[in-house]
């Protein structure tokens, strides 16, 4: 199907008291706006333009930033913002499009599904029907449009809360705010929307009644999930919307094999994927494209971004950002991997350990309080605690490489840029600062002296 979704996303979003424009405000970590093009892009719409406006640079990042080089999508600026109907123009305008099925969508629907979309654009697809309204079926109907249909399903009006008659505010169908148009109708009477009324500003809806003068077929499609309607129009619905879909996505985990401790308490996002007897703590965030693998256990307290992990790994209370995990890799309590990290399998980053732009070989740990920074670590490799990798002289980076099966003596300090051969061993409380060979015992230390009853002589002195 030829469809094309425009989506709505230029306006101010007052209520939200924020200095960021509506749509740009993350719903499990991922952008409003990027919830609703992606739901357009998987029911199959070859088009896609997102009308810009308030913050339309802020916007215009977002998809520059998550759809580099997708030609489908295509940002447009509504610079006098006008209301619905010209903003559909402007993209209209803009773009070209007079043909096929077109779905108007608002930025801040994150929770729309791509079968919804299709089905909605499948409306408008043969030239039955010229026209279509979204609507739902909420609970409690009190603030929405009511959707008035005669016996055939067509549709009559959309009246508003406060013109509604007894008996029309208990229909509970009601108006969700998108639109459906055969493209080549919408081209054609588009100019004919008017701007008579009180805030002088061009209204989408009227469409619908412009389409029935004109002999046109108009109706209603109804979601079969009230809740893709919900809309955000304050700080309250953003976090009532998050919940449910934090709520959808653990219920498919769940379905999918994943064990969830307590699934009120994790947050995980819409792109991550989890392999089936995974375990997931409380406080467990997963935020981007996180792809976590079988038998894993995951928190509690732990936060991923962009993370690669294999199967039966451990991570506990770790915070890991565009890292990759092989097999059978344990981290925590209280581990940092910050991005470029690859830890291979069977290596372990232990307790207050921070890890950045490395790889540990297979079987190497960094059991406890160290920092392991631009490093090239080989297999077999033991760190003692408290080392470091000195590897910023206050200029540039340096790199340190570890050959396989080295020992790391407690408290040595690597000053990079230095080589550490394989099977090697450097003493506790060393700063390295020339190269080790293969095999060789690296000692850097002062002398240790003893000075014989000096406490006695000090307290004398007192």
């Amino acid at each position: 199907m030829d469809a094309t979704a425009i989506i709505l996303a230029a306006g101010e979003g007052t209520r939200m008291k924020s200095n960021h424009a509506k749509v740009a405000h993350r719903i499990l970590g991922k952008p409003m706006i990027s919830w609703v093009v992606d739901a357009a892009l998987a029911a199959g719409c070859l088009r896609i333009v997102v009308v810009v406006g308030s913050h339309a640079d802020e916007v215009r990042d977002i998809i520059d930033a998550t759809y580099p080089g997708n030609d489908a999508i295509t940002c447009v600026e509504q610079v006098e913002r006008l209301g619905t109907g010209h903003a559909v123009r402007v993209a209209l305008e803009a773009t070209g499009i007079s043909a096929g099925p077109v779905v108007v969508l608002n930025g801040d629907l994150p929770l729309i599904q791509p079968e919804t979309i299709s089905g909605f654009a499948a409306t408008v697809s043969t030239g039955e029907v010229a026209g279509a309204v979204l609507s739902m079926l909420p609970p409690d109907p009190f603030g929405y449009g009511r959707i008035i249909t005669d016996e055939n399903g067509s549709l009559l009006a959309i009246v508003e809360q406060k013109d509604c008659t007894p008996e029309q505010a208990d229909i509970q169908e009601s108006n969700v705010g998108c639109y459906a148009f055969d493209g080549a109708q919408l081209a054609a009477h588009i100019a004919d929307i008017t701007c008579d009324n009180a805030q002088g500003e061009y209204y989408l809806p009227d469409m619908l009644e412009i389409l029935r003068r004109a002999g046109q077929a108009v109706t209603s499609f109804c979601c079969d999930d009230y809740r893709e309607g919900l809309g955000v129009n304050s700080r309250a619905q953003l976090a009532e919307l998050t919940a449910i879909a934090r709520d959808r996505i653990n219920e498919h985990l769940m379905a999918e094999g994943v064990t969830f401790i307590d699934p009120a308490q994790a947050w995980i996002g819409p792109d991550a994927t989890i392999g089936r007897d995974t375990v997931i703590w409380p406080q467990t965030h997963m935020i981007g494209t996180c792809v976590i693998g079988e038998d894993c256990v995951v928190g509690p307290n732990t936060r991923l971004t962009n993370v690669r992990c294999g199967n039966g790994c451990t991570l506990d209370e770790t915070v890991a950002i565009d890292a990759v995990l092989e097999n059978d890799v344990n981290c925590g309590p209280r581990a940092y991997l910050r991005p470029g990290t690859h830890m291979l399998d069977r290596s372990k980053a232990g307790t207050h350990v921070e890890i950045k732009k490395s790889t540990i070989g297979e079987g190497s740990k960094v059991p406890h309080l160290s920092y392991i920074g631009d490093t090239q670590m080989g297999a077999g490799v033991n760190v003692g605690a408290g080392s470091i990798t000195c590897n910023y002289d206050g200029v540039n980076k340096h790199a340190t490489t570890i050959g396989d099966g080295t020992f790391i003596g407690s408290d040595t300090m690597m000053v990079a840029p230095v080589n550490i051969g394989a099977h090697a061993v450097t003493g506790a409380g060393g700063t390295i600062t020339k190269d080790v060979p293969d095999g060789a015992l690296a000692i850097e230390r002062t002398e240790q002296r003893i000075i014989a009853g000096y406490t006695e002589r000090k307290n004398a002195r007192r």
